[in-house]
């Protein structure tokens, strides 16, 4: 192939797939190219590695753009879908019916990677891409909760699942699929550009629907225009559909076809032996569950932790994410080239132990940077939670029937959950009446033992009108709500970060670094999961420790770590989560994950 046709440039020379074992030195090197171009000839398997890298990933990308729309669009699917519900437990079930497409994940890696390893990479992600199209598809048609009322949200949640397994049967064979046609020496570099995609799918998806919302305006958008994301995305799946049914089998997977060597139990296999469970242990503890929580931290929570915590609204907070994933993104190719130089593992490891030691510090200052205003308040006036413990319920309600106004500690901490404000616990003797003191004041807490009803109603919105009059003298960021103009239930004031005061380079600055950690835990681990595992059960093996890993550590981690705020009353509290998980990979990792980079894969 003529040098110009390099899509790689000094990189690499991208040529056809028989010649990805010419660089090994040796005759048994040069016999082992040679009979692969022979097979690969012989089986109509030849194909341009540059179409196989944009195929898969273009395919990648699409699906994951299909996930993460329902992340980015949760605060509206949350008044559509959970609106009989609390507003905070309605917020949360949201963040939890998001996690269910994670949850299952694991479960379509099971099924999908048993698949792939048993017919072959290429059809099976076909499968898993229309089943992602779909479903996303539908969840824009879907009537919501004041129309089908609870079968709306139970139908959302199944689709969320359908999705869920879907993703858990695609990277696999995608990254499977990717790195079976890479050169031994560039792996990593081929790999990386399946990493890519999913940034490059939030980043789609973010630029889509900060286009409606903008085109849209806010109100119209509220009202229906969320729902057009979802819908044009079956374009985009005839499209994906259509160029990865041009691509050709894995020639390692064919070659083992061929040669009748494919495994007829993968299952058994990858996870009823020792030899290779216990590299799927390693891979989880050691390497995927803190890639997860990075990966999870530094853009999902990240962006609800603008919206949701620091009153940053929606198009700006998509515009600040957006940057810093623009300029991130290519650092996913980057730390995969130097991980095929220099190895994959103390990269990914180095990544989790930066979370671990900067996420705090890191977050103290994206609130510094994009609310001041209400940043200064917290530190200057406080508030303080006195009640006696007893009275306090978790401020979380999975099934939507507390409202936590049993007691007033229920109700005082129900304000501060639901505007998601910092507050500090003091203790108080057995049957005291709840009380907030902020800026010198000190605001009574309705005693729900005394009124009922309505009137009991009454004085919770009263004490809420109060509490933030408190708060607006004490400083905190408050303005007139345009929603009480048509929701007579909607209050009259509400929390914000004022947009001109917002210092956007050092939050896209602050927001960069942390996608920084993302692409150096991420770029890398698609070569080392392949590496790890024979090509016979790789499909399978990868499959799910990687998608326990994202699906469970990495997809709970926002409605987790919400809770845990909502519980604690800390705005920082849920960052121990991902913290804590990233050490512990730290160290496992350190002590028992192989490093790969030299492994071949075609054994």
């Amino acid at each position: 192939m003529p040098a110009h046709d390099d899509p790689f440039g000094p990189l690499g020379r991208a040529g056809r797939i028989g010649l990805t074992l010419s660089h090994d030195t040796g005759a048994r090197g040069r016999d082992l190219a040679n009979q692969d171009a022979a097979s690969t000839s012989a089986n109509g398997t030849g194909q341009n590695e540059k179409l196989v890298i944009a195929a898969s990933s273009l395919g990648t990308v699409f699906e994951w753009y299909d996930f993460y729309l329902y992340g980015l669009l949760a605060t509206f699917i949350s008044k559509v879908f959970f609106a009989g519900v609390n507003e905070t437990t309605g917020f949360i079930l949201a963040l939890g019916a998001f996690a269910a497409g994670f949850a299952v994940r694991p479960f379509g890696a099971i099924i999908f990677g048993r698949i792939g390893d048993l017919v072959g990479r290429k059809n099976t992600f076909l499968v898993t891409m229309g089943l992602m199209g779909v479903s996303t598809f539908v969840v824009g048609l879907l009537p919501g909760y004041e129309s089908w009322g609870v079968a709306s949200p139970i139908i959302l949640v199944l689709l969320r699942i359908v999705q869920g397994l879907a993703l858990g049967g695609e990277y696999g064979g995608a990254a499977t699929y990717v790195a079976e046609h890479a050169p031994d020496n560039r792996r990593g570099l081929y790999t990386s550009f399946i990493q890519i995609t999913a940034t490059f799918g939030l980043f789609a998806a973010l630029l889509v629907v900060l286009g409606f919302r903008t085109a849209m305006g806010e109100e119209a958008f509220a009202a229906w225009g969320w729902r057009v994301p979802f819908l044009i995305s079956i374009v985009l799946l005839a499209v994906s559909l259509w160029i990865r049914m041009q691509l050709n089998e894995s020639p390692v997977y064919q070659r083992m076809r061929d040669e009748g060597t494919t495994s007829k139990a993968p299952l058994t296999e990858a996870f009823g032996r020792w030899s290779n469970l216990r590299f799927v242990l390693i891979c989880l503890f050691g390497a995927g569950m803190g890639q997860a929580v990075v990966w999870y931290g530094g853009q999902f929570y990240a962006q609800f932790f603008l919206e949701k915590t620091m009153k940053v609204d929606g198009a700006t907070t998509n515009v600040l994410i957006a940057t810093a994933l623009l300029l991130g993104t290519p650092f996913f190719v980057f730390w995969g080239w130097l991980s095929d130089r220099i190895g994959r593992k103390f990269i990914i490891l180095g990544g989790c132990a930066l979370a671990a030691l900067t996420y705090f510090p890191a977050f103290h200052l994206l609130s510094e940077a994009t609310n001041p205003a209400l940043n200064a308040a917290t530190q200057r006036n406080p508030v303080t939670v006195t009640a006696a413990p007893l009275d306090c319920s978790f401020q979380f309600d999975p099934v939507g029937r507390n409202k936590f106004d049993s007691t007033s500690c229920d109700i005082a901490k129900a304000y501060f959950a639901r505007n998601g404000l910092n507050y500090v616990n003091r203790e108080a003797p057995a049957g005291t009446v709840a009380s907030v003191s902020v800026g010198g004041r000190v605001i009574a807490v309705p005693d729900p033992a005394q009124v009922s009803g309505a009137e009991r109603d009454q004085a919770i919105k009263a004490f809420g009108g109060a509490m933030t009059t408190a708060l607006k003298d004490a400083g905190y960021p408050v303005r007139p709500n345009p929603a009480a103009a048509r929701d007579p239930k909607a209050p009259a004031l509400v929390f914000f970060a004022d947009t001109a005061r917002i210092d956007k380079l050092r939050a896209i600055a602050i927001l960069f670094y942390l996608v920084l950690l993302v692409t150096m835990v991420y770029g890398p681990i698609a070569a080392m999961l392949v590496e790890l595992f024979p090509s016979r059960i790789r499909y399978t093996s990868m499959s799910l420790p990687y998608h326990i890993a994202n699906g469970w550590f990495g997809g709970f981690l926002p409605t987790t770590a919400f809770a845990m705020v909502a519980a604690k009353g800390d705005i920082y509290y849920g960052l121990w989560y991902p913290v804590v998980i990233a050490a512990a990979t730290v160290v496992i990792g350190l002590l028992f994950l192989p490093e790969t980079f030299r492994r071949r894969i075609d054994d």
